[in-house]
């Protein structure tokens, strides 16, 4: 199914590594374009992805899954921004 024009993709995903290695899987991810670290502890990393596709999400999953020291890199979650969500007028907020 082809991508909708204008989507902007944000997932979040968790990162599984040998705690020897989180530090240097941090470092690593604290260079990657588009990633933000959210947290750390006992070897897990939770991180937000943000991209223009789902292809681009996975390919940067897949990266993340073969730096050295990560056991599983598993996406958790993935919303799908459209210009037609964006510019909802009829889109009310509950007080």
């Amino acid at each position: 199914m082809p991508e909708p024009i204008g989507a902007y993709h944000i997932s979040s995903a968790i990162i599984a590594t040998l705690p020897a290695k989180t530090d240097g899987v941090l470092a690593v991810l604290a260079e990657m374009e588009n990633v933000e670290i959210h947290g750390h502890a006992q070897g897990k990393i939770v991180i937000v992805i943000e991209g223009t596709s789902t292809g681009m999400m996975g390919q940067c999953l897949s990266a993340m899954s073969l730096l050295e020291g990560v056991i599983a890199a598993s996406m958790v979650f993935e919303h799908v921004e459209t210009g037609e969500a964006q510019n909802d007028d009829r889109r009310t907020d509950a007080a």
